[in-house]
């Protein structure tokens, strides 16, 4: 697969996650350093292909994320004898009564409840590796938190349980420490939390008008490689990807309103090449792991709630690129209006 050596958060969780007894673990990792592979590897090291019944269960925030993980899955076991993978996601209908034979399932929370409770397609008492992905993300979205109890809870207590996030703000760790019992915990230094391999540069722009001046004048470096493109707004996104239409560029555009198959689809023509520059939203902020994207634009700089600065997503917008230590990109449109706003939250610490 082309790895050559562990990445840093390979050669301190693996021993960890291998060891006999099994350990529990909560680790912060960025995007791009090589996590997915680690927990797989757990996953796949404790699996029996002899039982035909679900082993191994990992969470995902995101259908594109829980199926980016099921391809590593299957790549990294395919020399792995009757071994298979199955996803709890939207659309993936199982009828009720029916039993799963594959020993690993992946899946967002929602839907891996119902397969668990309401339809009763597992045993949860036979599961023996839980991974909860992206756990930053999870506590931000509704109902995930509350659904990734229900689930742990009815889990066997000799059950190794392993969380992964990128970042590790008091109300992830506090998250962290509730459902995975006597962790282990890798923390990133301060130092560390720096994507130094992206380099990054912002255009001072009046309006999106402007803004779009300046992604055309940068559009020949985008189409060298792949590129994404960050809206904060569906209706952005849109807009964005109508000018550049009409303009003659082919570009794709993924987010929240298209179905769980239409979505599969983009993504997976972005993946083969087939469209070279992807405008999205935050539904393709984390996780998504394209190795030809060599650049990021942020034509809206991503904000929470309260239309402040988010600093979180940022990072997780901007880890698109650089994947696994290589070198990347990142261009960011910001309004001249907005500049006070970000300098200041920066001055502040954060």
């Amino acid at each position: 697969m082309g790895f050559n050596r562990p990445s840093k958060i390979q050669e301190t969780a693996l021993p960890m996650m291998l060891a006999d007894p099994p350990q529990n673990l909560i680790a912060q990792s960025q995007s791009g350093t090589g996590k997915t592979a680690a927990f797989v590897l757990a996953m796949l090291s404790r699996v029996n292909g002899a039982e035909k019944f679900p082993q191994c269960l990992c969470l995902a925030p995101t259908y594109e994320l829980a199926v980016q993980t099921g391809r590593v899955v299957e790549k990294m076991g395919k020399l792995c004898v009757n071994i298979r993978v199955t996803y709890a996601v939207r659309g993936n209908r199982i009828p009720r009564g029916s039993k799963i034979e594959e020993q690993i399932i992946i899946g967002t929370p929602g839907t891996v409840l119902d397969w668990c409770f309401k339809l009763r397609l597992l045993d949860v008492k036979k599961i023996c590796v839980f991974v909860l992905d992206e756990a930053d993300v999870m506590i931000d979205t509704q109902g995930f938190l509350d659904q990734s109890f229900r689930i742990q809870r009815a889990l066997p207590q000799d059950c190794q349980m392993l969380l992964f996030s990128a970042t590790f703000e008091d109300a992830v760790l506090q998250f962290a420490k509730q459902i995975i019992p006597d962790p282990n915990i890798i923390k990133l230094r301060r130092e560390e939390m720096t994507l130094t391999n992206i380099r990054q540069y912002y255009f001072l722009c009046e309006n999106k008008e402007d803004k779009y001046k300046a992604l055309c004048n940068i559009y020949g470096s985008i189409t060298v490689g792949q590129a994404i493109i960050f809206c904060q707004t569906r209706r952005n996104a849109k807009w964005l990807s109508l000018e550049l239409t009409q303009d003659g560029h082919e570009v794709s555009v993924l987010s929240g309103e298209l179905t769980v198959e239409q979505r599969a689809a983009v993504i997976q023509r972005f993946r083969d090449g087939k469209e070279k520059v992807l405008i999205t939203t935050n539904v393709c902020a984390r996780g998504i792991d394209v190795k030809q994207v060599t650049i990021v634009v942020n034509f809206s700089l991503p904000t929470n709630q309260l239309q402040n600065p988010d600093f979180e997503t940022y990072l997780h917008r901007i880890g698109r690129t650089g994947r696994f230590g290589k070198k990347g990109l990142a261009f960011n449109m910001v309004e001249r209006h907005n500049l006070p706003q970000y300098l200041n939250a920066v001055d502040g610490g954060d």
